[in-house]
């Protein structure tokens, strides 16, 4: 009996064993595939495909608690903390919150805005409903594009990469090779990049002051220079890196960082969003002649709006922030 629990036991033991190392050399497998991204003909990790990011920059760079609402107004009590959602969010509930994070400013977390321009980017935020581009479907950016809630598109060749966003069909085309930087400032700035080993290194220039980095309010000027690196981590998953100088606005360089993970799903693919047809109301509603959207009623609560056109010079000066 106790010869045939011992054989009872040996054989459990090696059947253990052999699963135990079955399972050993899957994940090594599994792990050592992960570590190492496909790449192309040229031997370039290959990033093409469906990207996205996973954080909650595009709220705010930098870490903050979560908020009731992106436009507050002062409760019963007069704290930060006590603030209520303000009446173009209130109807919205649980939805108009902004959720916290840890933030993806690297170093000291905090952004290195010269005494003027941290007034500015307090009252840009103070004002968000009304001045972030993103609300009126302005073109994103770099590095907003990048970490927005929305998929994009790396499709890569041995001399051009294109970004495909999915935010108001965004483009941008990252040169690999010797071309002429573009005759004017844009929205999404002028990309060049190369590769450091598996890192490819975008230099990027020739921005407009239009853009902003998150809804938080943090601005740039048009002396913005980004440096991006996109870093294969794994497979499915890219270590991306952002150093912003701006001398106008920042008294020195600073980084950000984040993972960007690939959409794995079968059938991904960008879809449409042209967010101008939703934005027009928001953008030209106040021109009309006649009022379209004045009053919504629910159970609980009524909203009425009313328009207002600033004067002069003010009009044109608001498309433009």
């Amino acid at each position: 009996m106790r010869n045939r629990f011992r054989s009872s036991l040996i054989a459990t033991a090696i059947a253990a064993a052999t699963v135990s190392a079955v399972i050993s050399v899957s994940m090594t497998r599994t792990a050592g595939q992960a570590s190492r991204a496909s790449r192309t003909a040229d031997g370039k990790p290959n990033l093409s495909g469906v990207w996205q990011a996973n954080n909650e920059a595009n709220w705010d760079l930098q870490a903050h608690q979560a908020r009731p609402g992106a436009v507050t107004q002062r409760g019963v009590y007069p704290y930060a903390y006590a603030e209520v959602p303000a009446a173009p969010v209130l109807a919205l509930g649980a939805a108009a919150g902004v959720p916290g994070s840890l933030g993806v400013v690297q170093g000291d977390a905090q952004i290195p805005y010269t005494p003027d321009a941290l007034a500015r980017k307090q009252e840009n935020a103070a004002h968000w409903i009304d001045r972030d581009p993103e609300l009126k479907c302005y073109l994103p950016g770099i590095p907003r594009a990048m970490y927005m809630p929305y998929p994009f598109q790396i499709a890569q060749s041995s001399t051009k990469i294109q970004m495909a966003y999915t935010f108001t069909n965004a483009a941008r085309t990252i040169h690999l090779d010797k071309v002429e930087g573009p005759p004017d400032d844009t929205w999404m700035g002028h990309s060049v990049g190369r590769w450091e080993g598996d890192t490819l290194v975008v230099d990027v220039t020739n921005f407009n002051d239009k853009t902003w980095f998150d809804r938080a309010g943090n601005f740039h000027s048009d002396a913005l220079h980004v440096v991006e690196r996109f870093t294969p981590i794994s497979a499915d998953a890219l270590r991306y890196e952002v150093t912003v100088e701006d001398p106008k606005v920042f008294t020195r360089p600073w980084k950000i960082a984040m993972p960007i993970y690939r959409r794995l799903e079968p059938n991904i693919q960008l879809l449409d969003y042209q967010c101008i047809e939703f934005a027009e109301e928001f953008l030209y509603g106040n021109l009309r002649k006649q009022q379209l959207v004045k009053h919504w009623e629910g159970e609980t609560i009524v909203v009425d709006i009313r328009r207002k056109v600033p004067p002069g010079d003010r009009l044109y000066e608001w498309y433009g922030k």
